[in-house]
């Protein structure tokens, strides 16, 4: 789900991460990480998935690179289903791998993912993802929650030259 992180499901409540919590997780990810599993290299999935990636990259002292699973073609077509639009790294070839995105719901672009990284030559694969919100069970999450996730860099953003609630999520306030 990493490119389609706020779902409209009206059912569902809406937690609005922010950044000292996004802090928190990536590190209780890091640490499950680190107690059972000793990756090479980590994979984030674009979009989501790679300041979170990147954040445990660098709290496990490993490499980071990226891969791009996405339900949008361009900025204004959206897919029904995730596509894998680049080739995993180069990197992975031979390599244990942690695999990492922000949220996982049904599991369809981490499924995309881990087969383009196994296809690239990977020895293994494992996935992280900070929120857990659906039936996919990756082999490790920060946080299970049914709730609608955005993310801090999708809550605020910065319009002329100032930080502001960004208008799919809410007016503008001064």
């Amino acid at each position: 789900m990493s490119s389609n992180r706020f779902t409209s499901d009206p059912k569902r409540e809406t937690l609005y991460v922010d950044w000292p919590l996004f802090g928190e997780l990536s590190r209780a990810l890091a640490l499950k990480v680190s107690h059972d599993f000793e990756p090479e290299v980590v994979v984030g999935v674009a979009t989501a998935g790679v300041v979170p990636g990147a954040v445990v990259a660098a709290m496990l002292d490993l490499p980071f690179h990226s891969i791009i699973v996405s339900r949008r073609y361009q900025a204004a077509t959206v897919r029904e289903t995730p596509a894998v639009l680049s080739a995993a790294p180069a990197e992975v070839m031979g390599r244990r791998v942690l695999l990492v995105d922000q949220t996982c719901n049904a599991g369809d672009t981490m499924r995309l993912a881990i087969a383009a990284v196994v296809n690239g030559g990977a020895s293994e694969v494992r996935t992280a993802v900070s929120f857990r919100t659906g039936a996919y069970q990756p082999d490790y999450h920060a946080l299970e929650t049914e709730s609608n996730i955005v993310l801090p860099w999708d809550h605020e953003s910065i319009v002329d030259g100032e930080l502001r609630t960004n208008p799919k999520y809410g007016p503008y306030s001064d």
